[in-house]
């Protein structure tokens, strides 16, 4: 039976402005060359994600040949593809996600670059389960665990990760489990919702916009889209003065994301029982690099990796954050959030 031919979208205008119509950026391997001018501006291209502070990790991991590693966050999968280049053919990369969706796409995309099975593993489980997956594979020389949200479940307005685009808002990292940012907020009650953007995100108009969220769920408008959430936000906002009230919208709208998505993927619960397994999956000498991008990650980071540094589990942690580069920061404008930290276990 012969195919269907598929149109490609049609979109106004000289250049695609939205998600789907981007076709070329979603087939970086037939259009290299728009990808690239993408980049170059200083933008990631739809369905992509630019690995962050790929330099420095591979710096401070020291991979040789015939190591064994573990990409806790497999995402896009630029991270496990400079580790997996590093091994040369010899070794292993056990690769996590909990994304059902973005892990096949990556996982298909490293099988085609020439990772055979025998030299890359991936499991879709949540990376606080790490000494589920040790117990399989064994412990490991390397481990990287990257916080941020993938820029392809931010990109596509589907997921309900972004303000900027109007779509139901869900938040989840898999969609297939949980209950929705939308029904979570529809079972707060307002001091929880205020005591949630405080704790995640430091909103410091937490109560306002608490406030204002429940003042539409009593006018029998619930938030249930990104643009309801996003306007509950700025509506609550709308006291500022006019020369300051914007920028102060778009970064409590960031906040406020950001502390409901926490709240929905349980991150600070997954990222505690990581760092409290971490020791027991690593080898002697074995070494694990950090990234987060917000002050309450990197609290629970630095935290533990001190206290078991007293403890003489660690041999040597970082003193002070790493941070990307101008340059980096300039290709890359979403790495400006990072922060590294990384730890050796002892001998």
């Amino acid at each position: 039976m012969e195919q269907e031919h598929k149109r490609r979208p049609h979109y106004s205008g000289t250049h695609p402005k939205r998600f789907e119509e981007k076709y070329k950026e979603h087939q970086p391997e037939k259009y290299g060359e728009t990808v690239q001018k993408v980049m170059k501006k200083g933008s990631t291209p739809a369905g992509m994600h630019i690995s962050i502070m790929v330099n420095e990790i591979l710096d401070f991991l020291q991979i040789k040949p015939g190591q064994r590693g573990l990409d806790a966050t497999l995402g896009y999968g630029g991270h496990t593809r400079a580790m997996l280049d590093m091994l040369q053919g010899s070794g292993h990369v056990t690769a996590l996600d909990v994304d059902p969706v973005e892990s096949a796409k990556t996982l298909e995309r490293l099988r085609a670059a020439g990772y055979g099975e025998e030299l890359l593993t991936v499991q879709l489980i949540n990376f606080a389960n790490i000494d589920q997956v040790a117990e399989k594979a064994g412990k490991f020389d390397f481990v990287l665990a990257d916080l941020g949200v993938s820029s392809m479940q931010i990109d596509d307005p589907s997921r309900g990760f972004s303000y900027k685009v109007n779509a139901p808002l869900d938040l989840r990292m898999n969609p297939l489990q949980g209950i929705s940012a939308a029904e979570r907020l529809a079972e707060l009650t307002q001091e929880e919702l205020i005591g949630l953007l405080v704790e995640n995100s430091d909103e410091p108009y937490a109560e306002k916009i608490a406030r204002q969220v429940f003042k539409r769920r009593a006018a029998g408008k619930p938030v249930l889209t990104t643009f309801d959430y996003r306007d509950a936000i700025r509506d609550a906002l709308a006291f500022l003065p006019a020369k300051e009230r914007e920028e102060e919208q778009k970064k409590a709208c960031q906040r406020c994301f950001q502390a409901l998505r926490i709240d929905v993927n349980s991150e600070f619960e997954v990222l505690y029982a990581f760092l409290e397994k971490l020791p027991k999956v690593l080898n002697p000498g074995g070494r694990a690099a950090i990234l987060t991008f917000h002050s309450g990650e990197d609290r629970l980071v630095k935290k533990s990796f001190q206290e078991l540094a007293r403890a003489g589990i660690y041999s040597e942690v970082s003193k002070d954050v790493i941070r990307p580069g101008q340059e980096e920061i300039f290709r890359n404008p979403r790495a400006k959030s990072t922060k590294m930290r990384y730890c050796v276990k002892s001998e």
